[in-house]
């Protein structure tokens, strides 16, 4: 009887954990920030346009780990207006990190679809708001935990698909991140992006 009851408790607590994810899952997929258009893909791999758009972003330096995570928390800080005056913004996603060189991590997060510069809070600190110019992006959706091992590996897959689509790169991969923490692995929304030429 007690081990049924254990059973029983375990089971309770694996499906409230599923049911955490699922519903972080769906709240992820409404915070998306800016719409885009694939022009090619298959099997997880492709090709999009991407709006121009502001994005809030630090640089860190460090491992790719706690460079992002320090710098996530300096954006929120900036995003949720807990050390400045004024309101809150909504937090859009996804959370954008790539190298900077010199052992630095570039961390960023996009503002909310239809914000303009002037209606933007003034950062301070180590934040600033960046604009990037409409651009093309090659991207690899992948599930699980975002280690380097793996991130190395969909970087070598989506530089393989570029390859045989005959597209040149035109910058360093960027990696971005949809899922909060609490998501289990496999529900997790990680993507590699490699800009393109135009």
């Amino acid at each position: 009887m007690q081990r049924w009851k254990k059973w029983a408790a375990g089971a309770v607590g694996a499906a409230g954990v599923a049911a955490l994810g699922t519903w972080l899952y769906r709240r992820e997929k409404a915070a998306v920030a800016s719409d885009y258009a694939v022009e090619r893909g298959a099997d997880g791999f492709e090709l999009r346009r991407y709006p121009a758009m502001l994005l809030a972003e630090t640089v860190q330096a460090g491992a790719r780990e706690p460079a992002m995570t320090r710098g996530f928390g300096l954006l929120a800080d900036y995003i949720f207006a807990e050390s400045r005056e004024g309101p809150a913004l909504a937090l859009a996603l996804p959370l954008i990190v790539t190298e900077a060189g010199d052992g630095r991590w570039r961390v960023r997060l996009p503002m909310p679809r239809g914000t303009r510069r002037e209606n933007l809070p003034e950062p301070e600190g180590e934040v600033a708001i960046v604009a990037l110019p409409e651009r093309r992006v090659a991207a690899l959706r992948f599930a699980g935990r975002d280690n380097d091992t793996l991130l190395v590996e969909k970087t070598a897959a989506l530089r393989a698909w570029l390859d045989e689509q005959a597209l040149a790169s035109a910058g360093a991969p960027e990696f971005a991140f949809y899922s909060p923490p609490l998501v289990p692995g496999p529900l997790r929304h990680n993507e590699v992006w490699v800009a393109v030429g135009p």
